[in-house]
């Protein structure tokens, strides 16, 4: 398991694009046997609107893209759970961090 604090961390969903805000945000990259899988954990976060839209969406499918704390930029897809009352969130990704896991 690999650790990566984030310096930045963009969201597009519905057309519209947010730049979060958070105190600290770590990229987790778990390699087993025959696979890889990605997630990201996002703490102190103060757009608590964005974060309640989407404890009432169906579809929390969201497009990011975003920079380690070391330069890396990525790109993927993934899935955001939000914890309003800890103004914290999780993205589950899905498939590959396009620009990151290639390198």
């Amino acid at each position: 398991m690999d650790t990566y604090l984030l310096e930045d961390l963009t969201l597009t969903y519905d057309d519209q694009t947010s730049k979060l805000q958070f105190t600290s945000a770590v990229l987790v990259i778990v390699t087993e046997a025959s696979y890889r899988l990605w997630y990201i954990e996002i703490d102190g976060m103060t757009q608590i609107e964005l974060l309640q839209a989407f404890l009432e969406r169906e579809d929390i499918r969201v497009d990011l893209s975003g920079v380690t704390a070391g330069g890396l930029r990525f790109e993927g897809i993934g899935y955001l759970h939000p914890n309003v009352a800890h103004h914290a969130a999780a993205i589950r990704g899905d498939d590959e961090l396009t620009g990151f896991l290639s390198q």
